[in-house]
Formats: structure tokens, sequence, C-alpha cells
């Protein structure tokens, strides 16, 4: 090898012996710290698993007590599921057996008391408040919180809110908008239609498929 060569290799290695020197703390620093993170990380996903099956074991030791009839118990659980899926769930739950009980008040304080909705529930709780709203008479409350919603099921609670406050006209218009949005099979679709009829509408009839 020429000596040249080997001039440039020792040099070369001089300066990489000298980055080092200059720079090691950090790398190991940075090494420490991205062990740290991902030991971190997996114990945050371990404590997230064990917080899921804890909650997922209330919500079934709370569907036991309202199936015996706790209904009493079953509230004061409900009040320690905190937030998520499984108090949500929960909470809608407890409502519905609440109204079984003739307990309405009880149901919409329940249900009031959800702080944090998952999205794929959130329309089945308004609907639910809005539905005890109206059974109670309390009609406007009931449109102002389905104000913003235009699914079938939405539409045919304003609809029955509008015919409470004695405004046909509207309640017409709901019940006719409601339908549009129903499949020709759905379950629901023949007593909308009746409430639509009683309310002085005419069902269109469905176009058929071919």
């Amino acid at each position: 090898m020429a000596i040249d060569e080997l001039l440039d290799e020792h040099e070369q290695s001089e300066r990489v012996q000298d980055w080092l020197r200059r720079n090691g703390l950090g790398i190991v620093a940075g090494i420490a710290l991205g062990l740290a993170l991902v030991g971190g990380w997996k114990w945050w996903q371990s404590q997230q698993q064990m917080q899921r099956i804890q909650a997922g074991e209330a919500y079934e030791s709370l569907q036991a007590k309202i199936a015996s009839g706790d209904l009493e118990q079953a509230t004061r659980d409900a009040a320690k599921l905190g937030q998520g899926i499984y108090a949500t769930l929960a909470a809608l739950d407890l409502a519905k057996a609440q109204v079984e009980a003739g307990k309405p008040e009880a149901a919409l304080a329940t249900l009031n008391g959800i702080s944090s909705t998952d999205p794929a529930l959130s329309g089945v709780v308004t609907q639910r408040k809005a539905r005890l709203l109206i059974e109670a008479g309390k009609h406007e409350e009931a449109l102002a919180l389905l104000a913003d919603g235009d699914d079938a099921g939405t539409l045919e609670l304003r609809g029955d809110a509008q015919a409470g406050l004695g405004k046909t006209e509207l309640a017409r218009k709901a019940y006719a908008d409601a339908l549009t949005r129903l499949d020709v099979a759905a379950p629901q679709r023949r007593l909308l239609e009746i409430k639509l009829t009683n309310a002085g509408g005419n069902p269109a009839k469905p176009e058929a498929r071919t």
C-alpha cells in the first residue's frame, strides 16, 4: 500500500476519533432517550390495555346488576366508569332499564351525565335524550337538541316534537323527509308512514326495484 494511502487512512481515523470525542456523549444520550421512549410507549400501551380490560369487566358487572333489577347500585357503578365507550354503553343500558322501570327523569339524568361520547354512539345518545324530552312534553328542548341532525331517526323525532307543538305542517315535512332516507324494507318505515298520514301527508309508494 502506498505511503500516501496510509496517511489518508490515518487522517480519516483521526477525524472519526475526534468526532466521537466531541459527540460521543450526545450519541449515548440519544440512544438512552430512544430506549426510554420505546419503553415508555410499551408501558403506556400496557396500561391502556389493562384499563380497557378493567372497564370491560366493570361493564359486565353493571349489566348483571341491571338484569337483577338493582338499578341504584348500577347507577353508582356507572358513575365510576368515567369516560369512554364502556361508560357510554353503560349509561345507555342503564337509561333503558330506568325507562322500563317507569323512571324517565332518572333515565334523562343518566344520559345527561355522559361526559364524552364516542362518535359512533353520539347520535344514539342524542335521539334517546330527545325521545325522553318529547315524552315529558319538553318539545322545544327536544327540537334544540335535534337541530343539527338529518338522518331518518332524527327527522322522525323532530316530526314528533313538531306534532306535539301543534305544528302539523312542519311535522309532515319532517316525516316526509325521514321517509326519503329510509330503505324500502326498513322495519320502522310502516310506523313512519302512519305518522305522516296522521299529519295530513300522503306517503309516496316506494319505487319497485328492477
